[in-house]
């Protein structure tokens, strides 16, 4: 049996009684009493999860779909960045939300597995230490109850101090600190509020900026919040400093002259009725932000901040802070090391759509022994695809898409709406599924506005490779619009290349990721190893690659990144199979007797340097790339070899 979990405070947590509650695609881990726990066993998904031991299949995808849970999706624990579980802590603690027993032990138990040798936590669960996780953690173990005399708290105090202390947090800790009165607003950039009141057409205006940016900084404006400075620091003085250990680009000329600026506003020049006003339409943007996404918010960053606002515009009771904390368990995750914050509420429907597609290209599609599971899979996505708009001039029209995680999550991505509908048609149009979704709610998904977004190619490849099959079932659906785009979409992609032949990518790393995207638009075009010098330049990575812009060599090789070079090949139909037999053989030395295969290095990014985990990439795209080598590339090159 398991050992009990225990932290330093004697809290007995036994992990064979969490239960994974689902609806909907909506997470909530339970820790239920031992008649519960007696009545309603593990699941091998729940086991899965939280390491304990599980009866699995024996290859691959037996195994991952022994993982699937009972609404037809896949689960995982999609965290990393230190700041959403540090900010999620200390919003509970300022709003006054209970925070179980058991969530305390099991937070505490993650942060103690995820430290780093010298005592610190890095900006993701990779990264080295630095002020801005370091100072957060510390804090979120101390309102946790952990004494500073603990071990760890010792230790991670002692790191803090070596790197300069709280002085030198980056801009968001600096607001949180001053939100617990533990570092003066006098050291805090303007977040000035009457840059709503601006005409949206104003270049600076917020509504463009990069959504997890402009829905975060909502709710802190707010606050008026001001407390005496402390006697030895002059916390004016740091309003602009970043200790080295977190900062990644030094702050330009241009936004220090802006923050003066900004500062000599609001101290000096700033009418209180421009104040009100545009605190009134901060609060109104910020009300719609919740119910737009059912108090979910966009993600645990802007959330925690929300959380803070309602508190004091509405109260500890009132109906928007219930609202507010009923939807904090589908964001917390419980695992092997314990328990931490999701990056959103969960990889949901990302992960569904990618499962399907790899089954299919793998020849399971038709297979008897992956129907039920299949099928499954297919209603989850019907259920979460969005069926409708929102009335708000600040969101994208989503009808007909999907999102990254769930409905109730409300947002709409161009790669997750294109991946979501290639999913459906694999399996309603080509392997004889039940049409659970309509002809019109597939054409809904294919409009204009929904693929708004900066370019990148990973995105504009889902779209480009899901409407070429859309057009293949619906060849007179606004066919010279999609050949418009399949052309003008791969001319982008060419374009974007880099001199080491591969291209960057933005939400996975890194190289390997986009290249293996980049492959499947050309080829649609005709663009492959054969035909195209570009492809011919492009055909194991280190995370740093997203940091530094450069193919970075990790010291080990990684499975997922071969999966993604093995499959770029097969995609780019490059003639000596050798080279993907090798690749192939790596991963298949690393699979376990069960079919799965442990976790390695970290594989997702946001914003070049925050890494977060996809933890079955390493359970899927694996799968695909053997599944897709015998199922599609041997066929391949059978026929290119009769030409």
């Amino acid at each position: 049996m398991p050992s009990l979990h225990r932290t330093s405070a004697g809290i007995l947590a036994d992990p064979e009684r969490w239960r994974l509650n689902v609806n909907n695609g909506v997470h909530r881990w339970q820790y239920v009493d031992e008649q519960t726990s007696t009545q309603r066993p593990q699941s091998a998904a729940e086991k899965y999860f939280l390491g304990l031991p599980t009866e699995s299949a024996r290859n691959g995808f037996r195994f991952y779909q022994s993982l699937q849970l009972e609404d037809g999706h896949w689960g995982c624990a999609y965290g990393g960045p230190s700041f959403l579980l540090a900010g999620t802590v200390i919003a509970m603690y300022i709003t006054e939300t209970e925070i179980s027993p058991e969530w305390k032990t099991e937070i505490i138990r993650y942060l103690t597995s995820t430290v780093n040798q010298d005592g610190g936590w890095g900006l993701h669960s990779a990264g080295d230490s630095t002020v801005f996780a370091t100072s957060l953690y510390y804090i979120t173990l101390r309102r946790l109850g952990l004494e500073p005399t603990h071990p760890l708290a010792t230790k991670a105090r002692t790191r803090l101090h070596t790197l300069g202390g709280a002085i030198g947090v980056p801009q968001w800790g600096k607001v949180w600190l001053a939100l617990l009165n533990l570092y003066s607003w006098d050291g805090v950039d303007p977040i000035p509020p009457e840059s709503w009141l601006l005409a949206d057409w104003v270049p600076f205006h917020p509504w463009p900026w990069w959504v997890q940016c402009r829905v975060v900084y909502l709710p802190v404006l707010r606050h008026e919040i001001y407390i005496s400075p402390y006697e030895k620091i002059n916390f004016e003085r740091y309003r602009d400093h970043v200790a080295p250990s977190d900062l990644k680009k030094p702050t330009s000329n241009l936004l220090r002259v802006a923050n003066r600026i900004l500062r000599f506003w609001e101290q000096y020049v700033q009418p209180d009725w421009i104040v009100q006003r545009a605190n009134q339409r901060v609060c109104a943007l910020t009300q719609r932000e919740d119910e737009n996404t059912s108090y979910n918010c966009l993600a645990p960053a802007n959330k925690a901040f929300h959380m803070v606002a309602v508190w004091h515009s509405d109260g500890v009771d009132s109906p928007r802070m219930i609202s507010h904390r009923e939807k904090i368990p589908p964001y917390m995750w419980m695992g092997e090391s314990g328990m931490t914050c999701s990056g959103t509420n969960g990889v949901q429907a990302w992960d569904t759509a990618f499962t399907i597609q790899a089954m299919v290209e793998a020849g399971l599609g038709r297979d008897s022994e992956f129907r039920s599971s299949l099928e499954k899979a297919l209603q989850f996505l019907d259920v979460s695809q969005l069926r409708d708009n929102l009335e708000d001039p600040y969101r994208h029209p989503r009808k007909g898409g999907w999102p990254f995680s769930t409905k109730d999550n409300g947002y709409v991505v161009s790669d997750c709406a294109a991946e979501g509908l290639k999913a459906v048609l694999m399996l309603q149009k080509e392997c004889n599924f039940p049409s659970l979704i309509s002809d019109e709610r597939l054409q809904s998904c294919v409009f204009d506005s929904i693929m708004v977004e900066y370019p990148y190619p990973e995105c504009t490849t889902a779209v480009v490779t899901t409407l070429s099959l859309f057009h293949r079932h619906f060849p007179a659906y606004r066919a010279a619009e999609i050949e418009e785009v399949i052309r003008r979409a791969c001319t982008y992609i060419l374009s974007e290349q880099w001199p080491n032949g591969g291209w960057y990518g933005s939400s996975g790393v890194c190289f390997t990721y986009a290249s293996l995207f980049a492959m499947r638009s050309l080829e649609l075009v005709g663009q492959t190893w054969q035909t195209s010098e570009p492809v011919r330049r492009c055909c194991k990575e280190h995370y740093t690659s997203c940091e530094v812009e450069e193919y970075v060599q990790h010291e080990r090789s990684q499975v997922v990144n071969t999966a993604w070079a093995c499959w770029a090949l097969m995609h780019a139909r490059y003639p000596f199979k050798e080279a993907v037999e090798k690749g192939l053989k790596l991963i298949m030395s690393r699979q376990q007797a069960n079919g799965e295969w442990y976790q390695e290095g970290v594989e997702g990014v946001f914003n070049n340097t925050c890494m977060i985990g996809y933890p079955n990439y390493k359970l899927y795209f694996t799968s695909w790339a053997l599944g897709r080598y015998q199922h599609v590339y041997l066929p391949m090159l059978k026929e290119m070899e009769g030409l």
